[in-house]
């Protein structure tokens, strides 16, 4: 096999596993060899497990040999965000204040894939506790772009996009509480997809129980629906999973997008987007119309920035998580997290409340916009690279860690499905992405959009070796 195959999608290494063509141990092998090989320069992995994934592997290969029914995801490598739970593994959140936690339980996305077949390879970095939307933590250092080692994959599942746009896994497990598997896949041209709230079970409880999710990050709209297919479905011990058969993620990325209704948003009314990236997203939506849909421009969809609606929830329950450590071991947090733990704990609980109250408000305003419309697309990010190691953009030194990003939070606060694609790539070279929102549990047109926008560009266009 020629180096083509560290960019294959996972559909078709899964063939080629099922026909015998290629075999899980030659595929854990080269993800292995390609992740030792990039981690100095990326810094993708906080932990590679390569006894644990050869042995997995071999399994794998004879249950073909033997002809044995195969997973979905029977051979494929794949790797899982440090936010989500490995039993007997480290499970550190990014943070030097968690370095010598293991997990108790495996979360049901790392038992479903393993059902399915998946060879999990490794753990992957994030920011401390997904708290920036940039990949860097003072415990595992720099993550780095796979496209242009001066910038950073986003984050916070930023080992996750490294990992996936790298060539070294078909896909990965990420988690998104305010746009951390949109936000990496737009900075690397990846597809970054969330279901519905609660369509797949997030355990052991987040720290942002009401916010987070679990799903995936892959190189097309094809093999995030295959994964997403995989790790969806009720689980009772999330109390928020959804109960009932979930859409056909597979299926509906072949559904045509005649005669839907799409609202297009440069600014959502409130974010400043750069003007390349406006262009680049607006021409992906206009485009739509070849294919059938409706496309309207709106330019206010929400009537005020709700960062403050989200912040008050995500760095509340991140605060309590740590208020002992930032009590008695501060220095071990990124100051810039610490500082916004600080602010959270620092609100009354009238005010608290308040700000829940405002986010049913938003919630219902969403539910009456989608009455409208099937489906909004709007930029991803307002901008398309981002230095590694900094926090913030240039001129936007005034915002706080996660506003600037603009754009994704808001559909975390409303639950519904979202995915970023990559809708073309910038005069420098770098990828831009759009983001496609749906209606509360209306995945199937998220999906089918999606796909048609990645349908736009040939195929290959948002692949880069590093």
């Amino acid at each position: 096999m020629t180096d083509s195959l560290d960019f294959m999608s996972a559909r078709e290494l899964a063939g080629l596993v099922a026909a015998r063509q290629v075999s899980p141990v030659e595929l854990t092998q080269r993800a292995l060899a390609r992740a030792e090989t990039t981690q100095a320069s990326l810094n993708a992995f906080c932990l590679l497990l390569p006894e644990q994934a050869l042995s997995a592997a071999r399994r794998a290969e004879s249950a073909v040999i033997r002809g044995e029914p195969l997973g979905s995801l029977h051979g494929l490598p794949i790797s899982v965000k440090d936010l989500i739970s490995i039993a007997g593994l480290p499970y550190a959140s990014g943070s030097r204040a968690m370095s010598g936690n293991l997990g108790k339980y495996n979360a049901p996305a790392v038992e479903r894939v393993r059902a399915e077949g998946a060879i999990i390879i490794g753990k992957t970095t994030t920011s401390e506790f997904g708290c920036k939307p940039v990949g860097d933590s003072p415990l595992t250092g720099v993550t780095r772009h796979p496209w242009d080692l001066d910038k950073t994959p986003g984050g916070s599942s930023a080992g996750a996009a490294a990992s996936v746009a790298a060539g070294i896994t078909p896909f990965a497990l990420g988690t998104d509480g305010g746009g951390s598997l949109r936000i990496p896949a737009a900075f690397t041209g990846l597809v970054g997809f969330k279901a519905s709230f609660g369509r797949v079970p997030v355990w052991p409880t987040s720290a942002t129980p009401t916010l987070a999710h679990v799903g995936a990050l892959a190189r097309n709209v094809g093999d995030a629906a295959l994964l997403t297919r995989a790790i969806a479905g009720y689980d009772a011990r999330d109390p928020f999973s959804l109960v009932g058969p979930a859409p056909d993620f597979v299926a509906a990325t072949e559904a045509p997008v005649k005669g839907l209704r799409i609202a297009w948003s440069p600014s959502l009314g409130y974010a400043h987007p750069e003007k390349e990236v406006v262009e680049i997203t607006a021409r992906a939506a206009r485009a739509l119309s070849d294919q059938g849909a409706h496309v309207e421009e709106v330019e206010t969809v929400f009537e005020q920035d709700p960062a403050g609606l989200w912040r008050a929830e995500f760095y509340a329950g991140v605060g309590t998580r740590l208020k002992a450590v930032l009590e008695t071991r501060r220095e071990l947090l990124d100051p810039a997290v610490a500082k916004m733990l600080d602010n959270a704990l620092a609100q009354k609980l009238h005010d608290y409340y308040a700000a829940v109250f405002e986010r049913y408000e938003v919630r219902e305003r969403m539910r009456r916009f989608f009455s409208r419309y099937d489906l909004l697309l709007s930029p991803t990010l307002p901008i398309s690279a981002l230095d590694a190691g900094r926090d913030l953009p240039p001129g936007h030194d005034d915002e706080e860690l996660v506003t600037w990003a603009a754009y994704t939070y808001p559909f975390n606060l409303t639950g519904q499905p979202a995915a970023s694609v990559c809708a073309g790539l910038t005069q420098a070279g770098m990828p831009v992405g759009i983001q496609v929102v749906g209606k509360a549990l209306g995945e199937h047109a998220v999906l089918s959009v999606a796909a048609a926008l990645e349908r736009i560009h040939p195929p290959g266009y948002n692949l880069r070796m590093p």
